[in-house]
């Protein structure tokens, strides 16, 4: 009985540990994206890579958990929109207008999964594709 009472006290804080570690990844994924929607702001590429690293990191350790769709979610969010930047940036250089349009809608979409991953991780569910 010592023995289930004990590896229910380390899952326990293993959820609770990578539950943090989310919030913090989130908190920063956030400080991004809505630097990028708010006109004037200058978000920084430094937080976001570090975010990224740490749910890449932190990743394998949530794998069977609620939690790992959680560090997909951020994942896939960063790289698509990374795609979704280097793709459209041609159009700064054709046009400004375009460009402009584009990078603020990627940036919306962005702040839009981060919010939606965060609501979920405040439930203590999984976040959906």
């Amino acid at each position: 009985m010592s023995d289930i009472i004990d590896v229910e006290v380390v899952d326990n804080e293993k959820a609770q540990s990578l539950k943090t570690v989310g919030w913090i990844s989130y908190l920063m994924h956030l400080i991004v994206a809505v630097a990028a929607v708010v006109p004037g702001a200058q978000p920084t590429a430094v937080i976001l890579v570090i975010a990224l690293v740490i749910d890449l990191v932190k990743k394998g350790e949530a794998e069977g958990t609620w939690q790992a769709s959680h560090f997909s979610w951020r994942i896939r969010s960063v790289v698509w929109a990374g795609i979704l930047y280097v793709v459209t940036t041609p159009l700064w250089f054709l046009f400004i207008a375009p460009g402009w349009i584009a990078w603020g809608l990627i940036s919306i979409w962005f702040l839009y999964r981060i919010v939606r991953g965060m609501v979920a991780m405040n439930a203590s569910r999984p976040v959906g594709n």
